[in-house]
């Protein structure tokens, strides 16, 4: 299980991503309770740091208009 923590840096997103990649490589359902709350977690934790540092150019000129 990895240690889980805020995800402040580009390597850190690196890191949990290549984690969320290992956890879902098999089925998601079939991960025993700790990992699948880890997957949880570090899905929620890159959603936070995608809103905050990737712009969606698509959901922006939607707004705009």
């Amino acid at each position: 299980m990895m240690n889980i923590k805020p995800i402040r840096t580009k390597d850190d997103y690196k890191a949990a991503m290549a984690r969320i990649s290992e956890l879902t490589s098999s089925d998601p359902d079939a991960l025993p309770d700790n990992e699948f709350d880890e997957l949880e977690m570090l899905t929620a934790l890159a959603e936070v740091y995608e809103n905050e540092h990737y712009k969606n150019a698509a959901t922006d000129s939607v707004i705009d208009h």
